[in-house]
């Protein structure tokens, strides 16, 4: 399996932190953002990854990651040359896919969770990642039943269910195929959400359930701050700068507080 960090956009809901870096290049705790999307693929056994970011700032990515070698991993860049959606984006890797499955990560999102058992089980179809919100209207938000997605809706003005699908997804090797099969949406981009619901429609859309918090870290400066706090809090904190862990018997998860980002609520 190979992973992709989508790391685009304008970032202007940053700005002007943003004004002369990508959003992904700014610091949450002791580390740039960018790195805990890429230690998250790393703990979970992918070590291949390509990032695709916006043509402004492009080199930053290549300066401070290079070819990914400190890290114990590959690297490879991608330019998305306008915004289209995070489908949009995603297509501009199906060249490095080369036939095999992906993890994509979208890469303001911060998971707290090992996710290399659902990695490692993953077969064919597509999986999605949950979280439970507060605010389930702010985000995709997914109906499950018996054990099953029933249905995706994006921002719903009543939501069905706390279930907010995050920025993290594994596809199979159809993926690139439905894409140049979709339609934009109003708002002129391709959406990950028709993506998600095509396998829906399949029947073949599975997902797993986080347990610990996941931070929006890339949508406001609050969450920003929130998303720092719960680093600081965590294990992520003692993620050194090679991406490995350290003193994993000595740092607390304190999982019997609640802890939230952005309205999200981390049990």
């Amino acid at each position: 399996m190979k992973g992709i960090i989508l790391a685009g956009g304008t970032g202007s809901r940053l700005f002007p932190l943003t004004k002369i870096t990508n959003k992904h290049l700014l610091p949450i705790y002791n580390k740039p953002m960018i790195y805990y999307p890429l230690y998250t693929l790393k703990e979970a056994g992918v070590t291949e990854v390509m990032i695709v970011s916006g043509k402004g700032h492009a080199g930053s990515f290549l300066e401070l990651l290079g070819s990914g070698s400190q890290f114990g991993m590959k690297l490879t860049y991608e330019i998305q040359e306008e915004a289209g959606g995070i489908a949009q984006a995603l297509s501009l890797t199906e060249d490095f896919a080369h036939g095999e499955k992906v993890i994509v990560l979208l890469g303001d999102n911060i998971i707290e969770d090992n996710i290399s058992e659902a990695v490692k089980t993953f077969s064919t179809g597509a999986k999605v990642f949950l979280k439970k919100v507060h605010n389930p209207e702010s985000y995709g938000v997914a109906e499950v039943e018996e054990g099953e997605i029933k249905s995706i809706i994006e921002k719903p003005s009543e939501p069905k269910s706390d279930l907010a699908v995050i920025g993290a997804y594994i596809y199979d090797q159809q993926v690139f195929d439905l894409i140049k099969n979709l339609k934009p949406s109003a708002r002129g981009e391709l959406e990950i959400t028709d993506v998600n619901n095509f396998y829906l429609s399949q029947n073949s859309l599975k997902y797993s359930v986080l347990d610990g918090f996941w931070g929006d870290a890339g949508e406001s400066f609050d969450s920003m701050v929130e998303a720092t706090e719960l680093v600081q809090n965590s294990l992520l904190s003692t993620v050194d700068d090679n991406l490995n862990l350290l003193d994993r018997a000595h740092k607390s998860l304190k999982s019997n507080e609640k802890r939230c980002c952005h309205g999200v609520s981390c049990v």
